[in-house]
C-alpha cells in the first residue's frame, strides 16, 4: 500500500511539472471516456435493446410508386 501512496505522489509531482502535458493527457481520456460511452450507448440501443412491439418480426415498410417516382422515394419535404 505504501508503494502505491509513493507512486501516487510521484506521478502528480510529474504532472504538477509538466502542465501542457497534464492538459492534453486529461483532454484526451476526457474524449475518450465521453466517445466510449456515447458509441456504447448507440450499440446497445440499436443492437442488444428489443424493439418496443409486441411483434417486431411483423413490422413492414410501405412505399407509394408513381410514375414520377418510380422507385418510391422520398416523401414530404424530401429533396433529390
Amino acid at each position: 500500500m505504501t508503494t502505491l501512496i509513493h507512486d501516487l505522489r510521484f506521478a502528480l509531482r510529474m504532472l504538477r511539472r509538466n502542465p501542457g502535458f497534464t492538459v492534453i493527457a486529461v483532454t484526451v481520456l476526457a474524449l475518450s471516456i465521453g466517445a466510449n460511452s456515447a458509441i456504447f450507448s448507440l450499440v446497445d440501443a440499436v443492437l442488444f435493446k428489443p424493439l418496443p412491439f409486441a411483434d417486431p418480426q411483423r413490422l413492414v415498410m410501405l412505399r407509394e410508386r408513381s410514375p414520377g417516382n418510380p422507385r418510391g422515394e422520398g416523401g414530404r419535404g424530401a429533396h433529390r
